[in-house]
């Protein structure tokens, strides 16, 4: 995925990336994931935050309680970061991950000014042990770091020393404390100088280990075809209801050509018929209906007959009238 190859040389523009496909899968976690690692690299803390908790409870995991932690205290919100800290449960935590998050949790006590804190949440047995862990060049520069916050130089040297000794793929600038320290200056040119200022070492905010749980190329394409598929399928199913419209359509003109013609055969040729007469508007339709209606009425209308009597039998039979009665007799 863009994600992942750009999110170191172009942080912001592989958040793009991210969101875009989030905008395509955003109910896939390891989707939620990337754009919180990608928001956290572009300096992007609060969507950092909600999308790696989003992240959290689609998974179940907790492998980034270090990075939102950093960003809680990249946000000002220093005593946020130690309560995550006091909150998670270490025993059910990647032994990587609870150390960057005891890190992160003694830079916030720095933060508040509680220097001696911070000194003394970072002696643990993590830090003089004799195995170097991918971590451990990072615990012992944060240790070292935390010395000379508080004066302790001499200290503060032997750390530094101690984390460039196993620091072998130069993941902090403890060789660079190291000849400070020693009064040792480095002369380089100005872009140098610059990137060297970006570069922040462990225990400062936005420099968190964060790699993903999860590769999220393959699920996020499979889903983006999907997508497509489906999408496809739409097309399709709005051309088969234009060609629906379209035979109703049809069948409407043959309807109104049966009207306006008046015999059902007319309707024969029903298009001509509906192009070739005038359309009828507002009260002339009225007009029109009433005429019809007259129409209809006097084709009804019965004359009764005129009954002329032929013998008396016919005249019982009729009733007669009252006068040819008083005739008769």
């Amino acid at each position: 995925m863009a994600t992942g190859q750009l999110i170191d040389e172009d942080p912001e523009q592989a958040l793009a990336h991210a969101l875009a496909a989030r905008r395509l899968a955003s109910r896939i976690s390891a989707v939620r994931e990337a754009v919180g690692l990608a928001a956290y690299h572009a300096g992007e803390w609060q969507t950092a935050i909600a999308e790696l908790r989003t992240y959290h409870r689609m998974s179940g995991l907790q492998s980034h309680l270090a990075v939102i932690a950093d960003c809680e205290r990249a946000l000002g919100r220093p005593e946020r970061a130690i309560d995550l800290f006091r909150g998670a449960d270490q025993e059910k935590l990647d032994r990587a991950v609870a150390i960057e998050l005891l890190i992160v949790a003694a830079g916030a006590r720095g933060d508040l000014g509680q220097r001696d804190a911070a000194v003394a949440m970072l002696q643990v047995r993590e830090l003089t042990s004799d195995t170097a862990e991918p971590w451990t060049a990072r615990l012992r520069y944060a240790y070292a770091d935390a010395l000379l916050a508080v004066g302790r130089r001499a200290e503060a040297r032997e750390w530094f020393s101690r984390a460039a000794e196993v620091d072998a793929d130069a993941e902090t600038d403890a060789a660079e404390r190291l000849l400070e320290l020693d009064g040792v200056l480095i002369e380089g040119d100005e872009e140098d100088e610059a990137a060297e200022e970006l570069v922040a070492g462990p225990g400062a905010p936005g420099a968190v280990e964060a790699q993903p749980d999860t590769d999220v190329s393959g699920a996020a394409v499979a889903f983006a075809e999907r997508a497509g598929d489906d999408d496809d399928d739409d097309d399709d199913d709005d051309e088969d209801e234009d060609e629906d419209e379209d035979e109703d359509g049809a069948t409407e003109d043959v309807t109104v050509a049966v009207a306006l013609e008046g015999e059902p055969g007319d309707a024969v040729n029903a298009g001509d018929a509906v192009e070739d007469s005038p359309v009828v508007e507002g009260d002339a339709v009225e007009d029109v209906a009433g005429e019809a209606a007259d129409e209809e009425r006097d084709a009804d209308a019965v004359v009764p007959p005129t009954v002329t009597p032929v013998d008396g039998a016919d005249r019982s039979e009729q009733g007669g009238s009252p006068e040819s009665e008083t005739q008769r007799r």
